[in-house]
Order: structure tokens, then C-alpha cells, then sequence
């Protein structure tokens, strides 16, 4: 059962049901990001209740939500917020990176409150300072690395090496989501060097396909059993394949490439398309921004810090480098 009729249960004012609903039919939320929302409204709502005096001695994970009412969320204000992440740090041992998609959760609770249907008169998550998160550089595979892949893949015995070999190709070059290209459909390629990928929030782009896409998709073709399922790319029993299997047939060839494969995964391709893409093709950033599907240019910008650091080895990699007034 869909986890959002669950939500049904949970009544009080009818506010966070609305918001939920909001997330679904307008921002195209998935049912993963709906219970993520919910989840973490309902640790703040209990941690306001026990903070305000509402509730006493009841163990956090028991308190009720369902009772609080709009004067409650009237009277959070921007201490609460900042007590909420000591709480979360101090008592629930959540890491920056958690505590800010928990903090960034009620951000946007309050502001639907306050700008969406105007209920509270301000949002007091607004211009709160968020917890500080060190940029990590993704990893991804080297231009080396990607052709040792792909030539793992062509030399293996398997039946569906050329099914194998497209997939592949196509995270490489395209930088897809696993999501995204499992959900491929044979008629998603229009005019043969396109494709129209549906990405998070079943926002639909166009991603331009290369001589390599298409030619990896025509042997594909070729090989590919003709069948009513207008799947893509079939599993062995001639349906969907779908992401574990994609996982498990990814991890296969990482292995036999002699790659690490709790190092390598599948959102690492995606890294690897994006990185190769940004050093080697001078991507503008938002163009990137669009291939990969990125709401927010910020998630992108890691891949700037990626070339950053190679134009440090660059210069590091002079001959000269290590020439200085001592040498002689």
C-alpha cells in the first residue's frame, strides 16, 4: 500500500496531511522523500512538545503527535530551532549532513505554513544559521579506468554482454541515475540521438545521445529478444530489469575489471560521466546542471572542485616542480 494513504491516520488540523500532499501532486515528491518528510517533522513536533512543557516523562519515541495544533507551530521560534539542533547533535548523535536534511525538512514545513497557505505569520527556520557540511570530492573512475570497463565488459562471454555493454555506456556518457535508466522505455529514444529520461519528481529531460550511445544501443538491438515489454533493457526473463539486477551486473564487471566494488557503484558511473565531462568537454556548468538533472547548480559545483584539483596534480607534475634555490 502506497505509504501516503497511511499518512491519513495522522490528524491534527489536517496540516501535515496537506503538506504531504502538497510534496506529492505539486513538487512530484517520491514516496521515499514523503515518509523522509514525515519522519523528520514528527522528531522536531515531539522535541517542540516535550520543550514546551506539553508532554512530561513520556519516552521521546512515544510522544503523540497527533494532538499539537497551529497555536503550537505559532509560538516556534528561532531559539527552538537552534535547541533543536543541539538536541539533534547532543542526544541523537546525528552527524552535520543529517542534522541539516533534518533542519532543511521543517524549513520547508514552515515555509508551505507560512508563504503557501499563510497560516503562521513567518517562518522561523528562515535565515537560521545550518549546520556546516565538508564538501567530500565524489569518486569516480579515471578516463583509464572507464575504457578498462567498457573493454571488460566487450571481451566477457556472457549472452548479454551487448545489453550489459550499452548500459554501462550510457551511465559513462550520459551521467543518468540508476532510477532513471532502469525506468527506460524503447520508445524514449526519439530520432534516434535522444533520449527523454524521467528524473526525481517525474520531471521529464532531454539527454543528447553520442556516436558511442549510439552505437552501444544499435548493437543492443540487435541482440535484443523482441518482445511485447517495451522495457528497454530485459532481464533474462524478458522483463524489466530492474535496479538491484542493474546493481548486481554493474558490481559483476567493477570485480572482473579488477576494480574495488564497495569503491566503484553504479552513482559513481554518474560521477565518473560528469568529472570526464567537465575536464575533458570544458562543460559549462549549467549545461552539466541540465544533463544530470540537478534542481539546485550547487550540487553540481562539486564537480568544479574535482577539476580544481587536477589542475593542482597538473602543475604539481612539472618537472620542476621541485626546483628550488636549495637544489644546487
Amino acid at each position: 500500500m502506497f505509504f501516503y494513504k497511511e499518512l491519513i491516520k495522522i490528524i491534527y488540523s489536517n496540516l501535515l496531511d496537506d503538506f504531504l500532499a502538497y510534496l506529492k501532486t505539486t513538487k512530484g515528491a517520491s514516496e521515499t522523500t514523503l515518509r523522509e518528510y514525515y519522519y523528520d517533522i514528527r522528531t522536531f513536533l515531539r522535541f517542540i512538545l516535550l520543550r514546551k512543557g506539553f508532554v512530561e516523562n513520556e519516552e521521546f519515541n512515544e510522544i503523540n503527535i497527533d494532538n499539537i495544533d497551529i497555536e503550537v507551530l505559532k509560538g516556534v521560534n528561532k531559539q527552538d530551532i537552534y535547541a533543536y539542533n543541539a538536541f539533534l547533535e547532543n542526544r541523537r548523535n546525528n552527524s552535520n549532513k543529517t542534522k541539516y536534511r533534518k533542519i532543511s525538512a521543517i524549513r520547508t514545513f514552515f515555509n508551505y505554513l507560512s508563504t503557501k497557505i499563510d497560516v503562521i505569520d513567518f517562518n522561523p527556520v528562515e535565515n537560521i544559521d545550518m549546520p556546516k557540511i565538508e564538501k567530500t570530492i565524489p569518486v569516480y573512475l579515471t578516463l583509464e579506468e572507464s575504457i578498462h570497463l567498457l573493454k571488460t565488459v566487450h571481451n566477457s562471454k556472457s549472452k548479454y554482454k551487448h545489453r550489459d555493454f550499452a548500459i554501462i555506456t550510457l551511465f559513462l556518457n550520459c551521467g543518468m541515475r540508476l532510477s532513471e535508466l532502469s525506468s527506460l522505455s524503447v520508445d524514449d529514444i526519439k530520432d534516434d540521438n535522444t533520449l527523454v529520461v524521467k528524473g526525481k519528481g517525474n520531471k521529464e529531460r532531454v539527454i543528447y545521445l553520442n556516436e558511442a550511445c549510439i552505437q552501444a544501443l544499435n548493437k543492443h538491438f540487435e541482440y535484443r529478444t523482441d518482445v511485447e515489454d517495451k522495457a528497454l533493457f530485459l532481464s533474462m526473463r524478458n522483463t524489466r530489469m530492474s535496479n538491484r539486477a542493474i546493481q548486481r551486473m554493474v558490481e559483476k564487471y567493477i570485480k572482473m575489471s579488477g576494480l574495488d566494488p564497495t569503491k566503484y557503484t553504479v552513482h559513481k558511473l554518474r560521477h565518473t560521466a560528469a568529472t570526464l565531462m567537465y575536464q575533458y568537454g570544458n562543460a559549462d556548468i549549467r549545461a552539466l546542471q541540465e544533463i544530470l538533472g540537478h534542481e539546485s547548480v550547487t550540487t553540481t559545483q562539486i564537480y568544479t572542485h574535482i577539476n580544481n584539483k587536477h589542475l593542482k596534480q597538473t602543475v604539481e607534475s612539472n618537472p620542476l616542480s621541485d626546483i628550488n634555490e636549495d637544489t644546487f
